[in-house]
């Protein structure tokens, strides 16, 4: 998750303390959406478990562009 963090607060200009603020309302709001059954992917995911953090090519990259737009990225 640090990575995220660290990605979020580079590209919208805020601190790391407010992006780790804002990947975990995201990773809440998921969760509260989902079932039950994809919360260990999740928390895999953000908390890169399971090597999701070596996946650079993929979903992390298209989860840090998508919060990056949804929050006005500088760029």
């Amino acid at each position: 998750m640090n990575e995220l963090v660290n990605h979020v607060a580079e590209k919208v200009g805020i601190t790391a303390d407010q992006a780790k603020t804002a990947v975990e309302t995201v990773m809440s709001y998921c969760k509260n959406k989902l079932p039950e059954s994809i919360h260990e992917h999740l928390d895999g995911l953000f908390g890169g478990a399971g090597g999701a953090e070596g996946n650079e090519g993929g979903l992390i990259n298209r989860i840090k562009d998508g919060v990056g737009s949804l929050i006005g990225s500088k760029k």
